[in-house]
C-alpha cells in the first residue's frame, strides 16, 4: 500500500512538473514584446497597420508594444485614430524615436505624448506640432506673443483667421490633455503647437517631455524594466529586461493600402481610369481600355475617400479633361484645349486639401500628365476622329456612293463596271449601255444602282 501511494504521489508530482513547465513555456510564448515600425508620413496605411497590429498584440497577451518611429508628420484624422488605439490598448505601448537622426515631428509628437512610455535615441528630435491649414492655404506659422494677443481679440467668425485660431486651440487642448494623462510637460506641449517649437532628445528628457533616452532597443527594455505604468486604470509593473522581441511587419493588404493612398499614385490611377473609359467609349468593344480604366478608377475613388480631397480641385481637373476632349471633337483653334490645360493644372495642384508632409502631389507628376493629356486628347484622339470621318477608300463599303457604268442595255438586272471591276447589278429603272449609275447599296456580291439624274450629272 505504501509503495502504491509513493508511486501515485510521484506520478502526480511528475504531472504537476510537466504542467508547470508547459505553463511557463506557454506564458513566454504568449507574452512576447511586439515591435512595430513607422518610417513614413502618418496616413491611412499607418493607421491600418498599427490598429491591426495592436489587436494582434492584445490577442497574444504581449507584455509591451514598441513603436519604432521616424516620421515627418501626417494627416490629423489618421493621427487621432492611432492615438485612440493607443489609449484604449490593454497593452503598454512605448513609442521610441529611432535610430539616431530620426524625428517625431508634427503628428509624431502627439503620438509620442499619448504613449505609455515616450523614448528617444540620442541625436533625434521632436516638435513642430502646429496644425497645417486645410484648403491649400499653407502651413500655419507660429505666432509671437503680441500677435497671439491680437489674434485672441479678433472676431470669431468664419474667416480664415478664425478657422486658424480654432484649429490651433483645438490642437493645444488635445495635446495638453495627452500630456496631463501621461504626466508630461503641458507648457512645452502648448509651445510646440503655437510656436512650432522643437526639442532634441536630451532637452526633451530634461523638460519631462519624454521618459527615456535609450541607445538601442535592448537598452530601452532594460530602462523600462521595473517601472510602474497605468494601463486602463490598473497599475502594472513592467518585466521586460532581456525579453525577446517579435517584430510585426506590414502584410500585403497594408502594403497595397500604402501604395494606393500615396497621393501621386491615386492621382495617376484616376487619370488612367478616365483615359481608359474615354477610349472605350470612343471605340466600343476594345474591352481592355474599359477594363483597366474601370479598375483604376475604382481604386482611385477608394483612395480619395481616405485622403483629404479638395472637391473644387477635382471638379477643375475633370473640367480640364472634358475641355481637352471637346477640342479633339470640335476644333476651336486651341481655345478649348488651352482652357482645358489650365483647368487641369490648377485642379491638380489644389487637389489635395492639405499641406501635411508626404501628402502632396509632385509638381513633376502634374506637368508630365498635363502634357500627356494634351498629346492624348487633342492630338491623338483628334487624329483618330478625323480618320474616322474620312470616306472609306477600301473594301466593299467604299463602293457605296460611287459611280458605275452600264456594260449593256438591261432592265432590272445586268452588269456594270466600277473601279475597273465588273459587278452584277440590280436597278428599278431601265438603263442603256454606257449610262452612268450611282451605287446605292450592296447585297452579297450584287450592287444596287440607280441612274444619275441629268441635273446631278451636270452638277458633278
Amino acid at each position: 500500500m505504501t509503495k502504491l501511494t509513493r508511486k501515485l504521489a510521484g506520478a502526480l508530482l511528475l504531472v504537476a512538473g510537466v504542467l508547470m513547465l508547459s505553463g511557463v513555456s506557454g506564458n513566454n510564448g504568449a507574452s512576447p514584446i511586439i515591435q512595430l515600425t513607422v518610417d513614413e508620413a502618418i496616413g491611412p496605411a499607418t493607421d491600418d497597420y498599427l490598429g491591426r497590429a495592436l489587436e494582434v498584440a492584445a490577442q497574444r497577451n504581449a507584455r509591451l508594444v514598441i513603436i519604432r518611429m521616424d516620421t515627418p508628420g501626417g494627416l490629423d484624422t489618421s493621427m487621432r485614430s492611432i492615438i485612440k488605439d493607443i489609449i484604449n490598448s490593454p497593452i503598454p505601448i512605448a513609442t521610441y524615436v529611432a535610430p539616431s537622426g530620426a524625428r517625431a515631428a508634427s503628428a509624431g509628437t502627439y503620438i509620442l505624448y499619448a504613449s505609455h512610455f515616450a523614448a528617444m535615441a540620442p541625436g533625434t528630435n521632436l516638435g513642430a506640432a502646429t496644425p497645417v491649414q486645410m484648403g491649400g492655404g499653407g502651413s500655419t506659422p507660429g505666432m509671437p506673443e503680441t500677435e497671439q494677443e491680437k489674434d485672441k481679440q479678433a472676431p470669431a467668425d468664419g474667416s480664415p483667421g478664425a478657422m486658424k485660431r480654432k484649429a490651433i486651440n483645438d490642437a493645444v487642448a488635445y495635446i495638453q490633455s495627452l500630456a496631463q494623462m501621461r504626466g508630461r510637460n503641458q507648457e512645452w506641449a502648448e509651445k510646440a503647437v503655437r510656436e512650432a517649437a522643437s526639442l532634441s532628445a536630451s532637452e526633451a528628457l530634461d523638460m519631462n517631455v519624454i521618459d527615456i533616452i535609450a541607445t538601442g532597443t535592448g537598452d530601452l527594455l532594460q530602462q523600462i524594466h521595473g517601472r510602474e505604468v497605468d494601463v486602463q486604470g490598473a497599475t502594472r509593473t513592467m518585466d521586460t529586461a532581456g525579453m525577446p522581441i517579435t517584430p510585426i511587419q506590414p502584410d500585403w493588404r497594408n502594403r497595397l493600402l500604402s501604395i494606393i493612398t500615396n497621393p501621386n499614385v491615386a492621382y495617376i490611377l484616376m487619370l488612367i481610369g478616365i483615359y481608359g473609359l474615354i477610349f472605350e467609349f470612343s471605340n466600343p468593344g476594345a474591352i481592355v481600355p474599359g477594363t483597366v480604366g474601370a479598375i483604376s478608377l475604382l481604386l482611385a475613388l477608394y483612395s480619395f475617400q481616405l485622403l483629404p480631397i479638395n472637391y473644387a480641385g477635382l471638379a477643375l481637373l475633370l473640367l480640364g479633361v472634358a475641355l481637352m476632349v471637346a477640342e479633339a471633337y470640335q476644333p476651336s483653334f486651341g481655345m478649348l484645349g488651352i482652357g482645358g490645360l489650365v483647368a487641369f493644372v490648377i485642379g491638380s495642384i489644389i487637389l489635395m486639401d492639405t499641406r501635411a508632409p508626404g501628402f502632396g502631389i509632385d509638381i513633376a507628376v502634374i506637368i508630365t500628365f498635363a502634357i500627356t493629356s494634351v498629346l492624348v486628347f487633342v492630338v491623338a484622339l483628334g487624329m483618330a476622329l478625323k480618320a474616322r470621318r474620312r470616306p472609306v477608300v477600301s473594301g466593299l463599303e467604299q463602293l457605296v456612293g460611287g459611280t458605275a457604268v452600264a456594260d449593256d442595255d438591261f432592265d432590272r438586272q445586268g452588269r456594270v463596271l466600277i473601279h475597273s471591276e465588273h459587278w452584277n447589278a440590280k436597278t428599278d429603272q431601265p438603263v442603256s449601255k454606257g449610262q452612268e449609275l450611282r451605287v446605292t447599296g450592296i447585297t452579297g456580291l450584287t450592287l444596287k444602282v440607280e441612274p444619275i439624274k441629268p441635273k446631278e450629272e451636270g452638277a458633278s
